[in-house]
């Protein structure tokens, strides 16, 4: 499922924004940021503009100054969707599919346990969302974010086998509301695996990585997102360190 709101305000791409740098990783260039000595990753996988987009890159270097070491691979070897003069949607997902992401992604995976990494979190957006449910369900991951998913199934959600947070918007044609109750009404059907739903209300598809930076209230909800995502892997992280993640018990010796 693709449409408009995939598109909607698309981002400027700066290939030098951000704190981080660009380095070959599992075969991908990837931006990277965060102390290399820290033992928990971080995956962020994108929506169609990619690993150039400032919002997305500033919330790398945000997870990344909560102690994670954080990876942006590019999956669209350097060719994003273009909104004004670049091929139609359909036709550009035709040569970025969301299979193909997630075959590219077990390297990079591989790549980041080759640095000493011991657990990794994994938040997909939009298109992104995809590629993070299918390593779920196969635990290359130790924990997930999904936010306002494109392409997720009901399906998809009952063979996810780590925690899992999904955060939807509450105007969103591509998952809305009540297909968000349908996935958290999936998971708590599931035993073992702990989860979190929110749907934020008055934003769109899209809204925590393509808001407008002058927009006070958008800035409001984008960064409420990026606090719940954050809390998410810190919880899962710490889980993990006491060597409880994917069991029920773990989350009462998770941060609160």
């Amino acid at each position: 499922m693709s449409g408009p709101q995939c598109c909607a305000n698309p981002p400027t791409l700066n290939p030098n924004s951000g704190a981080g740098h660009v380095e070959k990783l599992g075969g991908l260039n990837a931006y990277v940021t965060g102390s290399p000595d820290s033992k928990l990753a971080v995956l962020l996988i994108s929506d169609v503009y990619g690993y150039e987009a400032p919002n997305l890159r500033k919330l790398a270097d945000k997870v990344a100054a909560a102690g994670f070491y954080v990876a942006v691979p590019d999956f669209f070897h350097g060719d994003p969707y273009v909104a004004d003069g670049g091929k139609p949607l359909q036709e550009w997902i035709k040569d970025h599919g969301v299979d193909k992401g997630f075959e590219e992604a077990k390297p990079v995976i591989q790549a980041l346990k080759s640095k000493g990494i011991t657990a990794i979190g994994a938040a997909g957006f939009c298109w992104g969302a995809k590629v993070v449910v299918q390593l779920a369900k196969r635990e290359f991951i130790q924990a997930a974010v999904l936010l306002h998913p494109s392409f997720v199934t009901v399906d998809d959600i009952k063979g996810v086998e780590v925690p899992l947070s999904i955060l939807g918007a509450e105007i969103d044609r591509l998952s809305p509301p009540a297909l968000v109750k349908e996935f958290e009404e999936a998971l708590n059907a599931k035993s073992g695996v702990d989860s979190f739903v929110k749907i934020f209300p008055k934003v769109a598809h899209g809204w925590t990585v393509r808001y407008n930076v002058e927009d006070e209230t958008a800035v409001k909800a984008a960064e409420e997102a990026h606090h719940n995502l954050l809390e998410w892997f810190a919880k899962c992280g710490q889980a993990f360190a006491e060597g409880c993640l994917l069991h029920s018990s773990y989350a009462a010796a998770a941060v609160s």
